[in-house]
């Protein structure tokens, strides 16, 4: 997905200094979206507010309903979540608190609220049997612990709060954290090491900053519903790596 062109609407307009305004909340201080989401918000003036799980425990009820109460924000982003896959397998319970749990607490603290949410699925939803690329309409059939959990919060949440957004997104890499398949290929790589990497896996690689510029341009449109959002393409683990080093030199 190109970055779409930035509406905007009623509403919206940037920032007097020290206006107090409405922000989005932001779950997942740490994490790689939680990040990218806080930088791109402030490159484009959108008041945000960035929880960890001190903060704001997306599984408890209470601590979300306190953070909307002092917060006021007019949306929630959720980046959020167990992402260790082959982990999930033996840590099934906090997967799907982290992945199904949290997700529809979320909606129905939104719901009640009257605010958007956005939040996050994975490509995992599928189970890979496919000849084409997969589109929102396609039933989810996942494979393993960490899909089911996703498809799982994925029900919750729209059953609760149709009006919310979920993005179905995969192999997101970004120029903002060391956490990603690109930095791991390139640092290996450039220490003189071996790289190992899959050649019958297919994935869309998603670059970071393009998703949360488009996922925030989906939300202030007031968009809803299932998105499936990734850079245009697909190649296996090896081709990206292989893609990657040359790039890279």
């Amino acid at each position: 997905v190109p970055r779409a062109t930035i509406t905007t609407l009623a509403g919206f307009r940037p920032l007097a200094h020290g206006e107090d305004v409405s922000p989005i909340l932001i779950s997942g201080a740490s994490g790689t979206l939680g990040r990218a989401f806080a930088t791109i918000c402030r490159e484009r003036n959108l008041a945000c507010r960035v929880l960890d799980r001190a903060a704001m425990d997306i599984a408890d009820s209470g601590s979300v309903a306190r953070a909307i109460a002092q917060w006021k924000p007019w949306a929630i982003v959720n980046a959020s979540g167990y992402c260790r896959i082959d982990d999930a397998e033996s840590d099934v319970e906090r997967c799907f608190r982290e992945n199904a749990i949290g997700p529809a607490t979320l909606a129905a603290q939104c719901a009640a609220a009257g605010i958007r949410l956005l939040t996050f699925s994975s490509d995992q939803v599928f189970d890979g049997r496919g000849h084409r690329a997969w589109v929102e309409s396609d039933a989810p059939a996942p494979l393993n612990v960490y899909g089911r959990s996703k498809a799982q919060g994925e029900c919750d949440v729209l059953a609760l709060l149709p009006q919310a957004m979920v993005v179905r997104t995969s192999a997101f890499f970004g120029p903002w954290d060391a956490h990603n398949f690109v930095h791991h290929a390139l640092a290996a790589l450039a220490r003189g090491e071996p790289f190992r990497a899959a050649t019958d896996v297919r994935v869309s690689p998603t670059y970071v900053p393009d998703l949360v510029h488009v996922c925030l341009d989906l939300l202030i449109d007031g968009e809803s519903g299932v998105w499936h959002l990734v850079n245009d393409g697909d190649v296996s683990w090896h081709e990206l790596a292989a893609r990657a080093a040359e790039l890279a030199g």
